[in-house]
């Protein structure tokens, strides 16, 4: 593969990558920032465009700015730490318009500015690691050629490397006292020889890390174990044991025997080791329900923030219907609901509408309704005579967007507002363009909730045509 020198940087793009234009060759890579002038090694080669890596800094950005991560540039989760956090909201603010300009084609107002998350670091609520005894070795560890015996790792999995961890001793994106945590499972699961997960091999002890916090003080932890032989289930209680006896602060501490060749729990039986099964969080006055299959918002504070805009835009003056889809446990339907005469919430997972559920009982509200089902099956014709019109909706579909028989019924449906909650700005721009023979999109509010990530959240206000 070929060798580039000398290239600058001139743009960010997709997926976190940097940009650089060698000849009519579009090239992308990876942990740089635009004014970087680098030498660039090919390692994948299209017609049109190829990928490269920094084989060789000449000289770096005046934006860039030192990552905070000792992992960064090989963990890959926080692609833009080297980037000052202005420069992000920027690039996001820019990737938002583009995506909704392009794709979307369609008339669109003058956007509001993006807003920016309340914390740029520890400012998630929960965190997974994978468990397993094929250690990511680094590029620098292999070129020393040394044997490497231990390859017991806790981490994140590398992308392109299903089967490896990359270990992580300090991570920057929750609070602190989850570093200790996860390190003491590491140090004591090393020290008494339990053993780690082999995906290929399906066997091993100790799979997976949950860990939760909450903006109340709690904090929920739950490791997923394999059991291999009949003395694995005592030995799994004696970490759970050990972890209860170093981290008081723990209130939820939960285990499950996951013998599936996946490491999703939604449909396994989660065993309460002491404390709560639960977590609450709280915004303004309503407290949240948070159980370890719980869907909750990750950026506790910007959460808040992006539901407020949410709330704003429906306009409610307390006479409305509203209908709120892909409603998870119900945190917007709730947030909204005193605004309302009803809301109605629509989930396809079963467990997130009983937490949608109890969270109104908690929480004295009276007037929400809750199904569950496959959007695209429940939200019918049918549905929408029996429960009545709305004159609201509220949607925060997945990243896929909504389904066409989605989008039909709700322009059957005519509710003189929608407003359209995204995280992902290239399918609501889709989505966007399907709705725009019958609404004008009239507010786009882009909120920032992963910094040092790509990713973006977008709130869309559309108002019915006349």
């Amino acid at each position: 593969m070929p060798v580039f020198e000398q290239v600058t940087i001139t743009d960010c793009a997709a997926e976190g990558k940097a940009l650089a234009r060698v000849d009519d060759m579009v090239v992308f890579v990876p942990f740089c920032v635009p004014g970087d002038v680098v030498d660039l090694q090919v390692r994948k080669k299209k017609h049109s465009y190829c990928e490269a890596e920094v084989i060789k800094f000449h000289q770096l950005s005046k934006v860039r700015e030192t990552p905070m991560c000792s992992h960064f540039g090989i963990c890959g989760g926080c692609k833009w730490q080297n980037l000052p956090y202005s420069e992000q909201l920027k690039m996001k603010q820019r990737q938002v318009f583009d995506q909704l300009s392009r794709i979307g084609k369609i008339p669109l107002p003058e956007f509001r500015t993006i807003l920016g998350s309340v914390k740029a670091s520890e400012y998630r609520n929960k965190l997974e690691f994978g468990c397993s005894n094929r250690r990511w070795l680094t590029r620098q560890e292999v070129e020393q050629g040394e044997e490497i015996t231990d390859k017991n790792a806790i981490g994140f999995h590398i992308t392109g490397a299903f089967d490896k961890i990359y270990p992580i001793e300090k991570c920057w994106l929750m609070d602190d006292l989850h570093n200790q945590i996860r390190n003491e499972i590491r140090d004591y699961a090393i020290t008494t020889g339990m053993t780690f997960f082999d995906l290929r091999a399906q066997k091993g002890l100790l799979r997976d890390i949950m860990i939760r916090n909450s903006n109340t003080g709690e904090w929920m932890v739950l490791i997923q174990f394999h059991y291999d032989e009949p003395d694995d289930e005592q030995k799994a209680r004696q970490l759970m044991k050990h972890v209860a006896e170093k981290f008081p602060q723990i209130t939820s501490l939960l285990y499950v025997d996951n013998q599936k060749c996946n490491d999703t729990f939604g449909d396994l039986d989660i065993q309460l080791f002491c404390g709560n099964d639960h977590i609450f969080e709280t915004m303004e006055e309503l407290k949240f329900k948070v159980g370890p299959k719980s869907f909750y918002q990750t950026n506790t504070e910007q959460a808040y923030h992006l539901y407020c805009v949410a709330r704003e835009f429906a306009a409610l003056t307390g006479n409305e219907l509203v209908y709120d889809l892909y409603t998870g446990t119900g945190t917007i339907a709730n947030f909204v609901s005193r605004q309302a005469r009803m809301v109605i919430g629509i989930e396809y997972v079963p467990e997130a509408i009983e937490d949608a559920k109890v969270n109104s009982q908690i929480n004295g509200i009276d007037n929400t309704l809750f199904f569950a089902g496959d959007m695209k099956d429940i939200l019918n014709d049918d549905f929408i005579a029996r429960h009545g019109r709305p004159d609201v909706i509220i949607t925060d579909p997945p990243r896929a967007g909504m389904h066409p028989d989605v989008v039909n019924t709700i322009i059957k449906a005519a509710p003189r507002r929608i407003v359209y909650v995204s995280c992902n700005p290239a399918t609501q721009a889709r989505d966007l363009q399907l709705l725009d023979p019958y609404y004008a999109v009239s507010e786009v509010q882009p909120v920032d909730m992963f910094p040092h990530t790509p990713h973006v959240e977008n709130v869309v206000l559309l108002k019915l045509k006349q």
